[in-house]
């Protein structure tokens, strides 16, 4: 009978499944707009439907109660945040414009995607068989019987239809998407002879750089000019940036020497201690290994576990290490299995068949008539050969005495399995390792001398982006700056960030940050810019905007020089050396020598002439002149398998353009910043 705890850990896969297929990972455009009303605070606006707190609240523990609660990381906790936005998103936008659209999934439907009829991606991921991977709808009416009597249970079925209808409809989106999409004669024409056609030939660069920057002048109007008409080059996401200061604990030469008088002391008792397993358990720094290993796994000095010895303590990798065995076994050092696996709820016909393979049935017919694991069902049940070590303590236990021919009966997780042993090398030793570790960090007192010094900084770098600077430089810090966009919820290369974020998006400029810890260490920071403007500021691009006005007006300068009768004429006229290409298609990123040049690559593939030279090619590097003197044409490609290889091509395409049409018009602002 399937348990809800076993549905919601199999189901925290469909989270990815939900975003990746029903919703394809919207990135959208976000604007700043908070909003109070009644106390509970706008958090958000999706098609022109404002998000309060108290919903996505309530959303979010929907999604975190039906996909196993866990939110003990930072990156479960992202992961539900996102799942309860895209889910806000279906119920705002896009079910109701599958609901104008005509597109509906009904009950018939329904109960046909519960049935495997017409496979449920959601449904799967919910109750298909963990050992086998097949779809068992008798799992589902298991679970459906205890829905009436449990409302955990009932809330979790509400959800699961939810998504899979939604899934559903989706797919019929994107599929009305697919069935418009169709290459013409022409685009299978024009593919088949970029994939069959290649040119070899000679051209001449004359590059940007044999002009000095200073003879070019490129005045503020042509920079503003091409921003106005170029705009749309330069759209952004508002953010808010900060300076942030990191204050690093580590522990003093004062805290490695108590430290290593700590670990000397736990390595003698650990010595001592006659019940290594229990000695490692009641050990909160202890583990114990879920596997066995042998002395060609261990380390030279390691290996000494094997005999009953202790290994450390010694330091290794920034931490104190020392181990014993916990258990030794004489086991074969590989093992050939096959096996028959079978549903936990068919008990009887294991038994059955064991009494049988023990009276001499035969296995692999066995295997390829009862077992539901039909990737090695085919083959007799045969897996292979396994080292001992491969296997876990638990499983390893019941091989370690194994012979060839011999059978054994076992659960494994919701299955029952029916092993035969086919091969059993020569036994060696194997031990389960206990291992305790004591990670090398400051001392607590090394802790509140660093928080101190972060509080006097906080204090004296208070009022304004001079004073920050000022306050890091007296406290031999260095400022670093990060652009926190409005969905961001994390900053690159700190740890455990989001209460950072949080803090900068409802902060004021100048305005500096409590002491927040990231990691082990401290950091403080000051907020230096609110940017909420649709594009990017025109100071912040017109470097590089003036460095193409400039490559443009070098490219005309530099242009009438690459004239000539012929490729060598050219050369000559504008004093550089003629190369060569070879095999140059349509669908090349780069040239030998030149590197990437799409611009020139596209004119060489389009010219269907050989011995012209061509006219100037305006290149990212410099402008390019050729010659093509050979069109090769092969038939790696023909029309039936292009037009398929267009179909799936521009398929793809289309529905990755449909999405970004929805993004477009939906006027989505994610403005959870503040509170989540």
């Amino acid at each position: 009978m399937a348990s809800l705890n076993t549905l919601r850990t199999k189901f925290g896969v469909v989270l990815s499944v939900i975003i990746a297929l029903a919703l394809l990972a919207f990135i959208f455009s976000l604007r700043t707009d908070m909003g109070f009303s009644n106390n509970d605070p706008k958090v958000g606006v999706i098609n022109g439907d404002k998000i309060r707190y108290s919903e996505y609240l309530n959303e979010y523990e929907t999604v975190k109660a039906n996909n196993g609660g866990s939110e003990s990381d930072e990156a479960q906790a992202d992961a539900l945040a996102n799942a309860t936005w895209q889910g806000l998103i279906a119920k705002h936008m896009l079910l109701p414009g599958f609901e104008k659209m005509g597109i509906e999934v009904s009950e018939a439907e329904r109960m046909s995607m519960l049935s495997g009829e017409h496979p449920s991606q959601v449904f799967y991921s919910a109750f298909a068989d963990p050992q086998t991977g097949e779809y068992r709808p008798e799992t589902i009416s298991s679970f459906l019987s205890q829905v009436s009597a449990n409302p955990q249970y009932q809330s979790f079925w509400s959800y699961l239809n939810s998504q899979a209808m939604l899934d559903r409809m989706m797919s019929k989106y994107l599929g009305m998407i697919r069935a418009g999409i169709y290459p013409n004669a022409l685009e299978v024409e024009n593919g088949v002879k970029a994939a069959n056609e290649s040119r070899s030939g000679r051209y001449a660069i004359l590059k940007y750089n044999t002009i000095a920057d200073s003879l070019v002048t490129v005045s503020q109007a042509e920079v503003q000019k091409y921003y106005d008409e170029h705009k749309n080059s330069y759209t952004q996401q508002p953010h808010r940036t900060i300076s942030y200061v990191v204050f690093e604990v580590n522990p003093t030469d004062d805290d490695m020497l108590e430290l290593e008088k700590e670990v000397r002391a736990a390595g003698e008792e650990f010595a001592a201690a006659e019940d290594v397993r229990a000695f490692v358990r009641k050990n909160i720094k202890g583990t114990i290994a879920d596997h066995y290993v042998s002395a060609a796994q261990l380390g030279e000095d390691e290996a000494v576990v094997l005999d009953g010895g202790q290994y450390g303590p010694v330091l290794k990798s920034n931490e104190w290490v020392m181990s014993r065995a916990v258990a030794t076994k004489m086991a074969p050092d590989s093992i050939g299995l096959s096996h028959i696996v079978l549903s936990a709820q068919d008990s009887a016909l294991a038994d059955s068949l064991y009494t049988a393979l023990q009276n001499g049935a035969d296995f692999a017919e066995a295997a390829a008539k009862y077992s539901t694991y039909a990737a090695t069902a085919q083959n007799g049940g045969e897996i292979g050969v396994m080292p001992f070590s491969g296997f876990t303590t638990d499983m390893a236990d019941q091989l370690a005495e194994a012979k060839k021919g011999d059978l054994i009966k076992t659960t494994v997780g919701d299955a029952i399995q029916i092993l035969k042993v086919t091969r059993a090398d020569a036994p060696k030793k194997f031990a389960v390792v206990g291992t305790i570790t004591y990670p090398v960090e400051a001392s607590a007192a090394t802790r509140r001398n660093v928080h101190n010094t972060a509080s006097i900084f906080a204090v004296d770098g208070k009022g304004s982006l001079e004073a920050f600077q000022n306050a890091a430089s007296a406290a031999a810090v260095t400022p670093r700056v990060a652009d926190i966009a409005q969905s961001e919820r994390s900053i690159n290369g700190l740890e455990n960030t989001r209460e950072i974020v949080r803090w900068a998006n409802g902060a004021e400029i100048n305005e500096i940050s409590e002491i927040f810890n990231v990691g082990k260490d401290y950091a403080v920071a000051i907020l230096t810019d609110i940017d909420d403007s649709k594009y990017m500021p025109l100071e912040d691009v017109s470097f590089s905007i003036m460095q193409e006005i400039g490559r443009n007006k070098k490219f005309d300068m530099l242009k009438d020089k690459l004239s000539g009768a012929s490729i060598d004429e050219a050369a000559k006229n504008a004093g550089v050396e003629v190369a060569q290409f070879d095999g140059v298609k349509f669908n090349d990123y780069m040239i030998a020598e030149l590197g990437l040049e799409p611009a020139v690559i596209g004119a060489i593939a389009a010219t269907d002439q050989t011995g012209t030279v061509s006219a100037p090619v305006k290149g990212y590097s410099g402008a390019v002149v050729f010659v093509v003197d050979n069109i090769e044409k092969g038939d790696a490609q023909n029309a039936e398998a292009e037009k398929v290889r267009l179909q799936a091509t521009m398929e793809n395409m289309a529905m990755q353009a449909s999405v970004m049409a929805i993004q477009r018009m939906a006027d989505i602002d994610d403005l959870r910043g503040k509170y989540f």
